[in-house]
């Protein structure tokens, strides 16, 4: 792993490179953020679960072919996983491609501490942060607290920006 997260790590949080037997886990974090949007379908829950993995598995691959390089982390507490964080390095900039949290870990700090060592760690390479944000996410006034700019429209999502005191956008 190339980042550290000693903000995070002082609330007991821990990091570790992802593994293939975190699967079953990730695709039950990533179930845990579109649970709500996919009950409004009122398909059955067998249905729901079924559709969520199929878009873990198309979004999980897409991840790997998209970003080779990235460090893909795994974020626990007290052993136990509860989150990830995914990032890449491209074009002088840091690509946050995913961060998610269970429900449990949500709105304790831990999000704010480890966007904030990330921070920290970028303004000291001399890099910008770049993530997209569905409009609509509740994580999005952590961003906005936290300095990222909007960039751009890119259709269900906005690109956001944060850069060093002192860089330019481009």
């Amino acid at each position: 792993m190339r980042f550290g997260f000693p903000s995070a790590e002082a609330l007991g949080i821990a990091f570790r490179p992802c593994r293939d037997d975190d699967l079953s886990f990730l695709a039950d974090l990533y179930a845990s953020t579109r649970a709500e949007e996919v009950a409004q379908t009122g398909w059955p829950p067998e249905a729901q679960r079924q559709f969520l993995d199929q878009q873990f598995a198309a979004q999980h691959h897409h991840y790997q072919l998209h970003y080779p390089d990235a460090d893909w982390v795994l974020i626990e507490r007290g052993g136990a996983p509860v989150g990830r964080i995914y990032v890449a390095e491209r074009d002088n900039m840091l690509r946050l491609i995913d961060i998610a949290l269970l429900p449990s870990a949500r709105g304790g700090g831990v999000g704010t501490a480890i966007m904030t060592d990330l921070l920290r760690q970028a303004e000291a390479l001399g890099l910008g942060i770049i993530i997209h944000v569905e409009r609509h996410n509740p994580a999005r006034r952590l961003y906005d607290r936290l300095g990222f700019e909007f960039a751009a429209d890119t259709g269900v999502y906005d690109r956001l920006e944060w850069r060093p005191a002192g860089q330019a956008g481009t």
